[in-house]
């Protein structure tokens, strides 16, 4: 059975960094798709970065683009989110995302995605 556990999410100021780590087990077959979506009170669920797992080719919402870094760690199962320049915007909780299928859309789609983690909330003061 898959399972994501997130964990690294904390309480920070604005302009301090978090990084974020998503442990996955259960499956032997490489994902296709791995991401990090947020949820903040009140909004909808956005995706935040995405990687492709074989090519290594990565996605960014424009609003953390140049503060935030997926990576990927294949001998460990785990994905990684450095986060950077933290803002009070990016005050949410955090969800690891994967998927095995080539199909469905890309990457940076949450309704591709069948595995969900448990999500780590992220809360950034001014």
């Amino acid at each position: 059975q898959v399972q994501l556990v997130e964990s690294g999410g904390g309480s920070v100021q604005a302009g301090g960094s978090l990084r974020l780590s998503c442990a996955a087990s259960g499956y032997t077959y490489n994902m296709y798709c791995m991401g990090w979506f947020r949820q903040a009170p009140g909004k909808e669920r956005e995706g935040v970065a995405a990687i492709y797992t074989g090519s290594g080719s990565t996605y960014y919402t424009d609003s953390v683009k140049g503060r935030f870094t997926i990576s990927q760690d294949n001998a460990k199962n785990t994905l990684y989110l450095q986060m950077n320049s933290l803002k009070p915007e990016d005050t949410a909780m955090y969800y690891c995302a994967a998927d095995f299928s080539r199909y469905g859309g890309s990457c940076d789609s949450a309704g591709r995605y069948y595995y969900w983690g448990q999500g780590t909330q992220v809360t950034v003061s001014s």
